[in-house]
């Protein structure tokens, strides 16, 4: 059985389990435990009035982490169901469902909810009902709740007092039922067309060319026409949008769907069998082919992206480094390119395997981006604990070939040692999002992975150009200072930046587990790394108490074991501290007033940098609070799946991104990645 089938047995297992237990004990789903996902019945009108039509909404908050399904929940899911116990005279229609999302766990496609959601059903009063008479409504609600890990069958008793009268609704009642409306898919008011080609469906829906589109995704409602989980190739042609995926099931006839045209906007819409028209340009998102110049603006932003990166002060010391080794060797030529050549391959394949990595999860369902191994206590310890071992070298505390003064940068080890310093410098420099970078890297959502790769690659290759460039002009090499006591000064100099990322990697540790017995164990294997290092360059120096170096290797052995073993036993949420959500951010737009949104995390220098130098200045904090700007915070220090999607929804998979919502715009400003304090002020001037 593959990791696909067992994740949607043992998700079908945990639902069968609960209902059974339920079952058993002769009690429902909700009574057994509290609801995941807490619904709550209102009505538009309180008193509505014979022969008249009210609204109910039937909200539904989720848990944090829990999700909800649309009315074809796709692979793994589906939607809600009531038995109504209506009065006589008053009859409810379906209810109508917001645009979901498209998740996708272990290989399965779910149409989701994972914020507060309300679904709208019409209730019609039967012109012979009294005035004054009591039309309380109620029913029994069903409803599947899952995580990523497992998913509970959920049921409630839903209620709302009614009763016949004039029909009066309250303004704030209209407000709120308005902007419920507003996420509810919009009718399209011509039928579009489809055909079974073999293997392939295809959707041909008219939509007027104006139509934007940022997002799109058609979520059929039929079931037995497509494979959800399957690539979907959307392209315009004229007035029409055509999209191909792969076919599933023997479905014939009309069939229902809705196209997503972007966050909270689409369309419903019938399609008929018919003659679907032929491809056409491909839109952004698509599985079909790239479009050639993002894929080369992404490629040329990821490359002088990389090159930026180079003054990062944890990337800067390997820089330097690595030039000094040229100046120690005395120029030669051949030596310099052959090092140069396996730095630029150590740091373009760890970008590459990187970006693999992080393509490889987010198609399993995982909602990660660029520097996702951050995201996870473990990794930051193991940076940590190379960032104090490279600090410490510097300083001369012991001797690796690598960074010591031997010849072995320039014999055969040049190539061995040229190409793991490249890999150390691509590894250590993925906690940085500069200018040009943040937009590239956010390219690659929208390109298929053949052409998302090398924009990783690039990043690699910027990262060497450098050391690329001293390698193979002769006129740089000669630049460089001679030979001379003075390259120890310097390179003990250079163990200042190393070690203030060190100090910083430390703090994004002690950020991450806290201040708790989760701390005890990693800096147990911080000091025993210290000893380590520092004993191993005494026994270099003559000293041969080599008991103690075991003692210490084995207490750092067991200390790591235990790390390992805490953080895997920790429940700690993610993304605590973050006051961003969806729903938060509907209630502050509803407020009339500017909004400044921005996403952080704890190991992004340059999101600590304009946090620093602009956005938490007393002259921007004083404009703002003028201009009364809602501030909402997205802290993405160890993940967030929502932070995930909704960087994703902006063109981005890493932080910093920044967005101004004005009053009564329809979509943010995209501000640049190094803010200012005027540019911040000069908008809450506007």
């Amino acid at each position: 059985m593959n990791l696909q089938s067992e994740a949607f047995v043992t998700r079908l297992w945990h639902a069968a389990l609960a209902l059974l237990l339920c079952a058993v004990i002769g009690v429902s789903p909700a009574a057994a435990q509290s609801t995941h996902i807490r619904p709550k019945l209102v009505a538009e009108s309180v008193v509505p009035a014979p022969g008249n039509v009210t609204t109910l909404a039937l909200t539904m908050t989720p848990a944090p982490t829990w999700h909800g399904y649309w009315v074809n929940g796709g692979d793994a899911g589906f939607g809600l169901s009531v038995e109504w116990n209506a009065p006589d005279g008053v009859t409810v229609a379906p209810f109508r469902y917001p645009v979901p999302d498209a998740l996708i766990l272990f290989g399965m496609m779910n149409h989701v909810y994972e914020h507060p959601y309300a679904l709208l059903a019409d209730v019609r009063i039967d012109p012979s009902i009294a005035p004054g008479t009591d039309l309380t409504l109620s029913g029994v609600a069903n409803w599947l709740a899952c995580t990523d890990k497992v998913c509970v069958p959920e049921k409630a008793v839903i209620s709302v007092a009614l009763k016949a009268g004039d029909g009066k609704i309250a303004a704030a009642d209209r407000e709120r039922f308005d902007g419920w409306r507003a996420l509810l898919p919009q009718p399209l008011d011509r039928q579009g067309s489809w055909q079974r080609r073999g293997d392939t469906v295809r959707f041909a829906i008219p939509l007027p060319a104006s139509t934007a589109i940022d997002a799109p995704h058609l979520f059929v409602e039929t079931q037995g026409v497509i494979d959800y989980a399957a690539p979907q190739r959307v392209s315009r042609n004229g007035d029409r949008i055509i999209v191909e995926a792969r076919a599933k099931g023997e479905k014939e006839g009309p069939v229902s769907a809705l196209l997503k045209l972007g966050p909270g906007r689409g369309l419903s819409l019938q399609l008929a069998p018919g003659a679907v028209p032929a491809a056409g340009d491909a839109i952004a998102g698509s599985a079909d082919g790239i479009d050639p110049g993002l894929f080369w603006t992404a490629l040329g932003g990821a490359i002088l992206g990389g090159l930026i990166l180079n003054l990062m002060p944890c990337v800067f010391p390997i820089l330097s480094l690595k030039a000094l080794s040229l100046a120690r060797s005395g120029g030669d030529a051949r030596g310099a390119k052959v090092e140069a050549i396996a730095y630029t391959a150590g740091a373009v394949a760890t970008a590459l395997l990187l970006g693999g990595a992080l393509l490889l999860l987010r198609g399993a369902g995982e909602q990660v981006g660029w520097a996702f191994q951050l995201q996870h206590p473990l990794s930051v310890l193991a940076l940590l604990i190379l960032a104090l071992a490279i600090t410490l070298n510097l300083l001369g505390a012991y001797e690796l070939p690598s960074f010591g003064g031997g010849q072995a940068l320039v014999d055969k080890g040049g190539a061995a040692g040229g190409f793991w310093t490249g890999a150390l410098a691509a590894f250590v420099a993925t906690p940085c999002s500069g200018p040009l970078l943040g937009a590239a890297l956010g390219a690659t959502l929208a390109l298929p992975a053949w052409a998302a790769l090398p924009v990783f690659g690039g990043l690699g290759l910027g990262l060497a150009l450098p050391f690329l460039a001293i390698g193979f002009i002769p006129a740089l090499r000669n630049r460089l200072p001679k030979p001379g006591p003075w390259m120890e000064k310097f390179r003990k100099w250079m163990a200042l930046p190393m070690g203030l990322t060190a100090l910083g990697l430390g703090w994004l540790l002690w950020r991450q587990l806290g201040s708790g017995s989760q701390l005890a164990w990693p800096a147990v294997a911080v000091a025993m790394a210290i000893v380590l290092f520092t004993h191993y360059g005494a026994i270099q120096r003559g000293d041969r108490r080599s008991w103690l170096l075991i003692a210490a290797g084995l207490l750092f052995v067991g200390s790591l074991v235990g790390t390992v073993s805490d953080v895997a036993d920790s429940e700690r949420a993610t993304g605590t501290g973050s006051s961003f959500s969806p729903d938060a951010l509907a209630k502050a737009r509803a407020t009339g007033k500017p909004v400044f949104v921005y996403f952080t995390a704890d190991w992004c220098l340059s999101c600590k940098a304009n946090e620093a130098g602009a956005i938490n200045r007393e002259a921007v904090q004083q404009a703002f609070d003028k201009a009364g700007v809602v501030t909402l915070v997205g802290d993405w220090t160890n993940g967030d799946p929502v932070i995930t999607r909704t960087l994703a929804e902006h063109g981005r998979n890493s932080v910093p991104l920044y967005l101004w919502y004005a009053p009564g715009a329809v979509k943010p400003e995209i501000l640049p990645q190094i803010l200012t304090p005027g540019m911040l002020t000069d908008l809450a001037a506007q």
